[in-house]
């Protein structure tokens, strides 16, 4: 692909640069942090609710507060990387994120804890896509790169693999408040690390922000967003979901047809003329939405059913954690072999086999057979996506699209598991018909895996149509936009 003077990194050189791994540990400390808060604060809520006094609204908007504005914020995190520096950004967001978990983890009110999770959201959202872009800026494109992303996709699920048990060991043995305050002595050495050990780089274009498409994106995913995670205490018939839906996809509309006319846009439209960056996210958006929801109801099954402590389910829960993790760093060993495209492909099919065999658990189920091996099988498969799938969605873009393309990814996995969380929600709930027995709700929860097993199925028919054939086996496009 021919790159442009306007698309070429800016780099400074004043000192000699960090090694890689290095420039590693600090990106994706960065991105452990931020999934491992989508989820470690979910067994700490009744302990919040119990300190605080808060109601059982105000306590689903400590988890809503973070991933709305984690979502909306997502896209213009990315592009102002690319436009003002990766490493500034980086700084910047986990600067944000580490003082908002010291105000989250001392707030003394409902609405304190509220407000510090929502500029986590931001935070994070600003220091994702940093995250990603650091490394494949530092690395040239080829097997190195493959097996960075594959490091820092292994970090992202292993971090949210781990927020339940971290956050069932912290507030039982200590306090619901540390697992927010944990991330401020980390957050502290990791701004420490990556303003010594990052390089700064920028895209060469313009520093120009597109003011209009980044309200109208930032609005428009937020206002989405909250729109889904009202179905669930709403329902997705009542005026305060279709409301914001609507408007949340009215703005979103609104942004394509500005970025359309406008001549240095945030997100160029061109991107998804790109069919392996296309392909990749829709994808993303489909997995997650399978996915993302596979702790919620492990932990409910766990607990509501079987009778697991907050702690025992998180114990529980290790073995799938750890397989996740083995195999978004055994998927770079595969694609070389076998092409992006087919492990990507592969990681799908095996999840859904998997979230199949977890569909047909019982209420007096054993440990081993109910939740150990599909957890394994489900967890394996979504490792051996991963990696590929972020390495497609990155490799067909220009590099002064960088931060842009891994917002878009990123924002792609957040919005699609919100959506997926809220309609598995809705499924399982509406096959219980009311009951709260261990059968019923055993049979609610099976029917969300059961659906979710239907979704992978479906994001592998997206695979096959849509990516193109020519996908190398390193992971790029001989024709990306075919």
């Amino acid at each position: 692909m021919v790159q442009t003077p306007s698309e070429t990194y800016i780099a400074p050189r004043t000192r000699k640069p960090a090694p890689l791994w290095a420039v590693m540990l600090a990106a994706c400390a960065g991105q452990f942090l931020v999934v491992l808060d989508v989820s470690v604060v979910n067994t700490a809520l009744p302990s919040m609710r119990a300190d605080l006094g808060m109601s059982a609204i105000g306590l689903q908007w400590v988890v809503n507060a973070y991933s709305i504005a984690f979502a909306g914020f997502m896209l213009l995190g990315g592009r102002a990387g690319d436009l003002f520096g990766r490493k500034r950004m980086f700084l910047v967001g986990l600067g944000l994120f580490t003082a908002a978990s010291l105000a989250g983890g001392l707030a003394q009110a409902d609405w304190h804890l509220l407000a510090a999770r929502s500029v986590q959201g931001l935070g994070a959202a600003i220091l994702a896509p940093s995250t990603l872009t650091i490394l494949t800026s530092a690395v040239p494109e080829g097997p190195a790169r493959v097996r960075a992303i594959g490091t820092w996709s292994a970090v992202g699920a292993g971090g949210g693999a781990a927020g339940g048990l971290v956050g069932g060991v912290l507030t039982d043995l200590l306090s619901w408040r540390w697992v927010l305050l944990i991330n401020v002595p980390i957050g502290a050495l990791v701004l420490v690390a990556g303003a010594l050990w990052l390089s700064e780089s920028r895209s060469g274009q313009a520093r120009r922000l597109d003011l209009p498409g980044a309200v109208l994106v930032t609005a428009g995913l937020a206002t989405l967003a909250y729109g889904i995670v009202q179905t669930e205490a709403e329902g997705w018939t009542a005026p305060a979901t279709l409301v914001p839906l609507a408007a949340g996809l009215s703005l979103l509309l609104v942004f394509l047809l500005v970025e359309a006319r406008t001549r240095v846009p945030l997100m160029p439209l061109k991107l998804f003329r790109v069919r392996s960056v296309s392909a990749a996210n829709a994808s993303m958006f489909i997995c997650g939405g399978a996915m993302f929801a596979m702790w919620f109801f492990m932990t409910l099954y766990a607990q509501n059913v079987l009778g697991y402590t907050p702690l025992k389910a998180g114990l529980a829960l290790i073995p799938s954690s750890l397989t996740i993790v083995i195999g978004s760093k055994l998927a770079p060993r595969l694609m070389p072999r076998l092409g992006a495209k087919n492990v990507s492909m592969l990681g799908i099919v095996l999840a859904a086999i998997g979230f199949g065999w977890q569909s047909t658990m019982t209420a007096d189920g054993a440990y081993i057979t109910s939740i150990m091996l599909p957890g394994i099988v489900m967890m394996l498969g979504a490792g051996l996506a991963s990696t590929p799938l972020a390495s497609l969605a990155t490799s067909g873009a220009e590099p002064g699209d960088a931060g842009l393309v891994s917002g878009l990814i990123n924002t792609s996995r957040t919005m699609g598991g919100a959506l997926g969380l809220s309609v598995l929600s809705t499924v399982a709930a509406s096959a219980t018909h009311g009951s709260g027995t261990p059968e019923a709700l055993t049979e609610g929860y099976a029917t969300a895996f059961r659906t979710s097993s239907v979704f992978l199925v479906v994001g592998v028919v997206v695979m096959f149509l849509w990516m193109p054939r020519g996908t190398d086996r390193r992971g790029r496009t001989a024709d990306a936009s075919a």
